[in-house]
């Protein structure tokens, strides 16, 4: 689906100028094909808040061309800025009121920081809940990111998440457990998922639940699950939106965090994740980085160049396929008005009729995610 750059948000020129598909208005306003507006609530903190927004953007951006997408960034109060950041907000976010105004044919919802134990003392929560509120309403279908996952399943499913005895990190191997489900449909059927968290739902939680548990690593955890209508809200606990740098400069951060004094202890690197080459590497950093800090000299270059062609991404088609199922399942259920989530034929509680039929009938051609 190409992206329309309907303003001058930057991510839009890098995008363009990495190769991928984006629009002019002006040359989207020639071409009479339908569109898409998707809105992203960004809660990303400020040094991941632009990578965030390319991440997302690329992978909508990948999918099916049929339909144009009109993609609409927001934040909201409670989530602390820095001033570039704010900047950067205050010019090319849109406000959530004119966007309810407005509407919304689809919801990505990032994840956040975690900072508190409880998830109700975030201090931008109970501003998350008036969102989640508004898309249960008023939205086709809403796709949340690990905290945001983790406060809805809370609030509409009452599943508590529980805190890891050390934060899971890395590449996981991770299998399609409901196969013949639209939204995994023509996926590979065991692929990576990257994983990064402190606090977890498990498969036992989500499925008694009454959730449909979509892919699960065996050694990790569930990577995707939707509500029990299987569409609603979609809740990925993985990251299929990462970078194959993702996890790098994650690790960066804490490394950085040694050296200030605030870890005291040396990262583990992030599993499955780093070649023996780029393991070889940062083990002569962690050599550097220690003598330099026992010696009070200034710190050394994180290698980060050297170590990029050492990195792989094997997780990005499979996530590529996912969003393609679902925009495709977006685009044939939800109402060309924008403020009707579906279709007058579609049951809302049964979206995908699964229940009725035991598959997708209800929708021609959407179980192979395809744009009619």
């Amino acid at each position: 689906m190409p992206l329309v750059a309907h303003n001058d948000l930057p991510t839009f020129r890098r995008l363009h100028e990495e190769g991928h598909d984006v629009l002019t208005q002006e040359r989207a306003l020639t071409q009479d094909i339908r569109e898409l507006h998707i809105g992203i609530l960004n809660m990303m903190p400020d040094a991941a808040l632009e990578a965030t927004e390319r991440q997302f953007l690329r992978l909508l951006g990948s999918c099916n061309r049929i339909a144009q997408l009109y993609v609409h960034l927001f934040t909201m109060p409670g989530v602390e800025r820095q001033d570039k950041a704010r900047g950067h907000v205050e010019r090319y976010y849109e406000d959530f009121d004119q966007l309810k105004m407005e509407g919304l044919d689809a919801l990505v919802i990032t994840g956040a920081n975690p900072a508190q134990p409880v998830l109700e003392d975030e201090p931008f929560y109970e501003n998350l809940m008036q969102v989640l509120e508004w898309a249960r309403e008023n939205i086709c279908s809403t796709l949340c990111s690990c905290l945001a996952t983790h406060a809805a399943v809370k609030r509409y499913h009452g599943i508590q998440r529980f805190k890891l005895p050390e934060k899971r990190w890395g590449v996981y191997s991770t299998q399609i457990v409901r196969p013949e489900h639209p939204l995994v449909l023509n996926t590979n059927t065991r692929f990576d998922a990257p994983q990064s968290h402190v606090y977890e739902v498990s498969r036992d939680q989500l499925e008694k639940s009454g959730l449909m548990v979509l892919a699960d690593s065996a050694e990790a955890c569930v990577h995707l699950a939707t509500s029990p209508d299987g569409f609603r809200f979609i809740y990925f606990q993985g990251h299929p939106e990462y970078d194959k740098s993702s996890l790098l400069k994650e690790y960066k951060r804490e490394v950085n965090r040694v050296w200030s004094g605030v870890r005291p202890d040396y990262p583990p690197f992030p599993k499955h994740y780093f070649s023996k080459e780029a393991a070889s590497l940062l083990e002569e950093y962690k050599v550097k980085i220690i003598t330099a800090k026992a010696r009070s000299d200034p710190a050394p270059d994180f290698p980060e160049d050297a170590l990029l062609p050492f990195l792989d991404n094997t997780w990005a088609d499979t996530g590529k396929a996912m969003f393609n199922n679902w925009l495709g399942l977006v685009y044939q259920l939800t109402d060309r008005d924008r403020h009707i989530p579906y279709m007058a034929n579609i049951n809302p509680d049964d979206p995908l009729g699964l229940r009725e039929h035991g598959r997708g009938s209800q929708l021609k051609g959407a179980s192979r995610g395809i744009l009619a």
